[in-house]
């Protein structure tokens, strides 16, 4: 974060500046971070104590000023304001944070490229992150801060130069990712896909296209959207939904009918090389652009050639695309390829499921070739709502004996996934299990040297335990 006096971060949040007498002048205080935690506070920060149903940051400012903060967001209603430290009042801590992030936003003189989606966020923001920190300063989310705090803390990260940010945004209903985007004030946005999650709170996939497609709401006039255009929910809610008056539309995806397509897909043991369309050749695959990505799996080429767009929309020469697509670094955990000590390759999906990314990973572990033996270790799908119960068996039947060697599943709905795959598999070869550590140690003993076992499920099932301890044994 640039250094910003507190007569900045005043008119920033819209805050009433209070000084203790020995502060009188707030253009000589200066904040340089801020921070919801006392464990992150240091000398120079601005402490905003958030307010939720079960707890009040508020109780915190002792501990805050102990550390060092410089000064503190302060909720009008809340008493006990704390003596000799520089508040700025606000009728809401939050909504002071995140007018805050917008004001320090729009004071520099950056991009941002935000990216929303069902799956694939933090797989296609780390892959343009890549691609543009071949040409420019580069700043992205980190971790999973791409809420309604995550967000406008990520955005008050940023240093004076930067200059291309790239951001997530989540959600789980109507209206977040508007207001996430109003803050962002995105130059470019991106919706990977319209899946399956957020069913629970949203009902059907045509409302989750809509809450997707609110990224729109904030674009900058002129500004560039990029989305799958093999998904036809997008062109049918984007009539009614909130955007520039002048925007740019690229489409990538398998069908020829968008701006950017794959013409050839081959996969060895460590990643994906592709080829993609020309406006001079479009199916040729011989005079196409080649890339390779140290990932696996057709629907990361997908995100890739989200990434390919938005580099060539912000300037990025395909020589330095192509660098930055094949020197990725991930987050952990989207397909992490781990193996173990007697040579069983492990595949680490294990930080979020839906019945399309579901789906996506088993198609990738058919696809794989040279293994003696592959199975799938599948846990619950999470928010699907009334027919998650549904969802969990069309996946079992998807499920084939003539690619997998067995299948274990976890979890009370990945009971639907067992009882469904046993259908072809026999109960024998599908098997469930309540027990992560009953499933890991009847695995074990099963895999022999060159097999491969993929792991995936929804984060709350901690499916990765299994993942870490095959790798370790």
């Amino acid at each position: 974060m640039k250094r910003l006096t507190l007569n900045e971060i005043a008119r920033m949040s819209g805050a009433e500046l209070v000084l203790p007498a020995s502060s009188a002048d707030g253009d000589r205080v200066f904040i340089d971070s801020v921070s919801t935690d006392t464990r992150t506070i240091t000398a120079g920060s601005l402490f905003v104590p958030l307010v939720g149903e079960r707890f009040d940051g508020h109780a915190f400012a002792a501990e805050a000023a102990a550390q060092g903060a410089s000064a503190m967001l302060w909720q009008r209603n809340r008493p006990e304001r704390p003596e000799g430290m520089p508040l700025l009042l606000v009728e809401d801590t939050l909504q002071g944070l995140q007018q805050l992030a917008r004001g320090y936003r729009q004071s520099l003189p950056l991009r941002i490229v935000g990216i929303t989606g069902s799956n694939g966020k933090t797989t296609t923001k780390d892959m343009i992150g890549s691609v543009l920190g071949t040409a420019f300063s580069v700043h992205k989310t980190k971790g999973n801060l791409n809420n309604h705090i995550g967000l406008p803390l990520t955005l008050l990260q940023l240093e004076e130069n930067t200059q291309v940010a790239v951001v997530e945004m989540g959600m789980s209903g109507r209206g977040e990712i508007e207001l996430l985007s109003e803050i962002a004030d995105p130059d470019v946005a991106v919706v990977t896909m319209i899946g399956d999650a957020h069913l629970l709170q949203l009902g059907s996939r045509e409302e989750i296209a809509r809450a997707k497609t609110e990224i729109l709401s904030g674009l900058a006039d002129g500004g560039t959207f990029i989305y799958h255009g093999d998904e036809p929910l997008i062109p049918l809610v984007l009539p009614e939904m909130k955007q520039p008056g002048r925007m740019t539309q690229l489409r990538f995806g398998r069908s020829q009918t968008n701006d950017l397509f794959p013409v050839s897909i081959r996969m060895d043991e460590e990643g994906t090389h592709f080829t993609v369309s020309t406006p001079q050749s479009p199916e040729a695959d011989s005079d196409g652009e080649s890339y390779y990505i140290p990932l696996l799996g057709e629907h990361n080429v997908d995100n890739a050639l989200a990434a390919i767009l938005v580099g060539r929309t912000l300037g990025v020469s395909e020589e330095d695309i192509r660098r930055g697509l094949a020197g990725l670094e991930m987050t952990g955990m989207r397909i992490e390829k781990q193996i173990s000590p007697s040579k069983v390759t492990v595949l680490n999906d294990a930080y979020n499921a839906s019945p399309s990314s579901m789906r996506a990973a088993i198609r990738l572990v058919e696809q794989l070739e040279g293994y003696p033996n592959k199975y799938v270790v599948l846990g619950d799908m999470l928010e699907l709502g009334e027919q998650e119960q549904e969802y969990h068996r069309q996946i079992g039947a998807l499920l084939s004996p003539d690619s997998l060697a067995g299948v274990y599943a976890y979890g009370p709905l990945g009971r639907f996934i067992a009882e469904s795959a046993a259908l072809q598999f026999g109960c024998e070869r599908s098997r469930w299990f309540e027990d992560k550590a009953a499933l890991t140690a009847e695995l074990a003993a099963r895999v022999k040297p060159g097999d491969l076992v993929l792991v995936k499920a929804s984060r709350g099932m901690r499916l990765e335990e299994v993942a870490d301890a095959l790798v370790a044994e």
